[in-house]
């Protein structure tokens, strides 16, 4: 669907473009959109890369697995289907603590690790995603984010006075969405009566 609105959008813009004459500017949009994604990406594999190094160090000082350890008891809660010595378990800890340092694109690999170990305890129709995986893909979509690095990068990158000022609201605004993501995951389980 979404496709479908974005071709729309473009179609429009050519449209109205060609209407007043000035299809060029649609070009020039183009082609300028293109060099400022290329470059914006380009200088997030750097700040990508630093945030992953202090992930590394983090990781090797031991606060990752505290933070592993503060997650668990919420994770026995949220998951109560699964297995705590189960490798989907261990996955999912490590994807929220990731998102919870801002570092999705460290969490991403945990996080199709999980869906897949939480796919392994899938007793039903293996097409049908399981109350466990629901209420997995809503606190991913939705985790709490204590420090969101890559949006701090991006506004430094393009010369925001206060980068960081963004902090506190990004802390709000996720403990919201992750609260919602939680209580609706809640509702629909007691709604349908799944467990598995």
């Amino acid at each position: 669907m979404v496709n479908y609105i974005w071709l729309g959008m473009i179609v429009f813009g050519i449209l109205v473009a060609g209407a007043n004459g000035q299809v060029e500017v649609v070009t020039r949009a183009a082609l300028e959109g293109a060099d400022k994604a290329v470059k914006t990406s380009l200088n997030l594999i750097a700040i990508i890369t630093f945030w992953l190094g202090i992930m590394k160090l983090a990781e090797a000082a031991g606060l990752v697995r505290a933070l592993a350890r503060l997650v668990r008891p919420m994770t026995r809660f949220l998951f109560p289907d699964v297995p705590a010595n189960h490798p989907a378990m261990g996955a999912i800890i490590m994807n929220l603590s990731a998102n919870i340092l801002g570092l999705g694109n460290a969490a991403t690999p945990m996080g199709l690790i999980a869906m897949q170990e939480l796919q392994k305890l899938n007793r039903g129709d293996p097409k049908t995603a399981t109350a466990a995986m629901c209420t997995f893909l809503a606190l991913n979509t939705s985790c709490l984010t204590l420090i969101p690095t890559t949006i701090i990068g991006i506004r430094v990158m393009y010369g925001s006075s206060d980068p960081t000022a963004i902090v506190g609201t990004t802390i709000f605004a996720t403990a919201c969405g992750m609260t919602v993501a939680i209580i609706v995951d809640r509702i629909l389980r007691a709604i349908h009566g799944r467990q598995g």
